[in-house]
């Protein structure tokens, strides 16, 4: 079945917002589904088409290269998968913009630790679906109608 389009800056917005409030996802190495694990992703609001990871320099990320990440928030009401390109960030300032006690709470040496590795995503395609469903499409699955129509502004295909 192909999907119908819902409005992408619609979606995106609402993705954003979800991932901001419930900052945990999935994270693979691309063609190794063995290295999906929960990240958290560090996120900034100017900028939408990068996110940043820290991890440990012996974490298999370290290979860099393409990635896929998917999500799910908090409420069971908005999905993504979404794909990128992993890079080790050199930024400084980002480094510090992010660095918080739930990192620190990691690394033993602080912003120091020699096992810090700062990444950043530079994100590319993506698929988001809002699974909010509102009491009269409720109604209407519970008894076997279809929602085909009702949902076909609930995802959208798009570039983050």
């Amino acid at each position: 079945m192909k999907y119908q389009q819902g409005d992408p800056d619609k979606l995106k917005t609402k993705f954003w917002k979800a991932l901001a409030d419930s900052p945990f996802l999935f994270l693979q190495l691309d063609g190794d589904s063995a290295t999906a694990v929960p990240m958290s992703p560090q996120l900034d609001k100017d900028a939408n088409s990068a996110i940043w990871f820290f991890t440990q320099t012996r974490s298999k990320f370290a290979a860099l290269g393409p990635v896929s990440a998917t999500f799910e928030s908090k409420g069971h009401d908005m999905y993504a998968r979404f794909h990128g390109n992993l890079s080790v960030e050199t930024s400084k300032e980002r480094f510090d913009q992010f660095w918080n006690n739930f990192v620190a709470a990691w690394y033993d040496g602080g912003k120091d630790d020699p096992d810090i590795l700062f990444l950043r995503m530079d994100l590319g395609h993506a698929e988001i679906w809002d699974g909010e469903m509102g009491l009269l499409d409720t109604a209407k699955m519970a008894l076997g109608i279809t929602v085909h129509e009702d949902a076909k502004d609930q995802h959208t295909e798009t570039t983050l």
